[in-house]
């Protein structure tokens, strides 16, 4: 940022998400002088700081939306935000895929005429200019394990979470509890049974992890395969002051009725789970020679 009068010879500015000072034309203090701290130039310089975090914050939830329910995202808009420094931190080292649903690439700039610059799984940089682009989810894309190891010889790094995001596959022929038949089973019960020490602790954790609390669920929505889906894992009674545990993964429709897990969605399936093992993990260990 440039420098900016502050009254009595100093001009201030930010640096790092802090404010910083200096005398006019000198050279950068190391503290911030008590008579600046509490001055109007200084502290809206700290209302910016805070609104460029919240910025950037919602840059990163917003690819990550994208990203987990696979929309199709305008390459204008790619465009059009790159120039913004928390858009294009957000955006960089993503995964894309253009016309062809089999070639990925690492998005790496953009031109100045709106063309995507990736580098594909070969190592050469191409210039894209699909009208959209969709940044897919990491359970749909072919050979992970390949892309994964491409990644980490490019030294890729992600904002938001996608080629090295945990990912569940849906097994076939799976049974729900107390050996339900494959074809009607709606809950899965791999994580369930994880002890903590109160219902708020575990709601907490969920909400701490970006996950919605609603009633006795921590729930995360996903499009997927062009339907809206969510994944619900019931986490106790609302109120209850008493000890909790997770219990079952289940999927509802737009309509709120139970989805068959033979008719889960890959993403859904893979978000559902990722939650759950997320809640899990976070449960009380028991120690000792009764544990």
């Amino acid at each position: 940022m440039a420098w900016l009068a502050a009254g009595e010879g100093y001009e201030i500015s930010l640096e790092d998400g802090r404010v910083i000072a200096r005398r006019v034309g000198g050279r950068q203090l190391k503290t911030l002088p008590k008579a600046l701290r509490d001055s109007a130039e200084a502290d809206r310089l700290r209302q910016l700081a805070e609104w460029l975090d919240r910025h950037a914050a919602s840059c990163v939830a917003q690819v990550d939306a994208w990203m987990v329910s696979s929309l199709p995202v305008p390459t204008e808009l790619i465009a059009r935000v790159w120039p913004d420094e928390a858009w294009q931190a957000a955006l960089r080292d993503m995964a894309v895929v253009g016309d062809d649903p089999d070639e990925v690439g690492f998005l790496r700039d953009v031109t100045a005429d709106g063309e995507l610059k990736v580098v594909d799984l070969d190592g050469e940089t191409v210039r894209l200019s699909p009208r959209t682009v969709t940044l897919p989810h990491p359970v749909l894309l072919p050979d992970l394990d390949d892309v994964r190891d491409f990644a980490a010889d490019l030294g890729i790094t992600q904002k938001v979470e996608q080629i090295h995001r945990a990912t569940w596959t849906r097994p076939d022929g799976s049974h729900g509890p107390d050996g339900e038949r494959p074809e009607t089973a709606t809950e899965v019960r791999d994580y369930a049974g994880g002890k903590f020490a109160s219902r708020f602790g575990l709601a907490a954790r969920a909400t701490g992890l970006g996950y919605r609390v609603s009633g006795g669920y921590a729930t995360c929505k996903v499009r997927d395969g062009g339907r809206s889906t969510e994944a619900s894992v019931w986490i106790g009674e609302p109120y209850w002051d008493g000890e909790s545990e997770t219990g079952g993964l289940s999927w509802h429709d737009e309509d709120g009725r139970a989805v068959r897990l033979s008719e889960v969605g890959p993403v859904a399936w893979s978000e559902g789970m990722r939650m759950a093992a997320a809640l899990y993990a976070g449960r009380t260990i028991e120690e000792g020679g009764d544990a």
